[in-house]
């Protein structure tokens, strides 16, 4: 059977992956704050906020939101370098993920905080602990907890949303039958169109970052600063009606 494509629309997604062979990702405490310091260096390249994680011993869960259509590079990062560092540190070869990883776009503000719950109830689900704030390799812990989250998540919905006065009401209650019935509903919505995407906003239209760019100087810095609010080189080419080629080298040489 053909693989089903990926959505690498910008906006959110939920993304899960296991050890192969459901084998540990997790072997101590170093590997999980290895692991976020290698999703923060990714958000960083991509422009990508971490709203939400659990990391389990053999899968992790992240809900990430997108600026651009580049989930799937931004994933084959963290779990190339994840696999790597684990590998060595294991002193193992050959594959260390179970794939290149599971993903659902999420179209609506009911599946999203249907799936922090999800999400959040993972170690409880497991039996590890009784309750949310008791796991501490979730994002809905570490505020629960009072801690420092890491810096990816600065931007994250979660952290406006919730303190340990609401946390039984937002994160704590478990998803019941009726609810994981919903959860599914809610997976498998039909994505009709990019205008439907719920995406970050640019900051300025294209118009607006090129209005004074009434020398070459001014445009070749317009397109960067384009380029850093999450527009893609093709677009930029297309408002421009020049090659993306050319583009590309103009971004280079400005970042020289």
């Amino acid at each position: 059977m053909p693989r089903k494509p990926r959505i690498d629309l910008a906006g959110y997604h939920h993304v899960v992956n296991r050890g192969v062979n459901r084998s540990d990702v997790f072997v101590d405490e170093d590997d999980y704050e290895v692991f976020l310091k290698i999703v923060c260096k990714a958000c960083r390249d991509y422009r990508v906020v971490l709203h939400d994680y659990c990391l389990m011993r053999n899968h992790f869960h992240l809900l990430v939101e997108t600026r651009r259509e580049n989930l799937s590079s931004f994933m084959k990062q963290i779990n190339a370098n994840y696999a790597i560092y684990a590998n060595k540190k294991q002193k193992r070869s050959g594959h260390f993920w179970q794939g290149r990883y599971y993903s659902r776009y999420i179209n609506s503000e009911e599946y999203y905080y249907t799936l922090i719950r999800y999400i959040e109830q993972n170690p409880v689900e497991a039996g590890i602990v009784a309750k949310v704030e008791e796991y501490p390799y979730t994002l809905g812990s570490v505020i629960a907890n009072g801690l420092t989250p890491v810096s990816c998540t600065r931007h994250s919905k979660l952290i406006k949303e919730l303190d340990y006065t609401n946390v039984q009401d937002m994160i704590g209650v478990k998803l019941d039958e009726e609810d994981m019935k919903k959860l599914e509903e809610l997976k498998h919505q039909k994505i009709l169109t990019k205008d439907n995407t719920h995406a970050i906003a640019f900051s300025k239209t294209l118009e607006e970052h090129f209005n004074n760019a009434d020398t070459l100087a001014k445009r070749n810095k317009a397109i960067v600063a384009a380029l850093e609010d999450g527009y893609t080189q093709i677009a930029l080419a297309k408002h421009l009606n020049v090659s993306r080629s050319l583009v590309s080298k103009i971004v280079k040489a400005e970042q020289a």
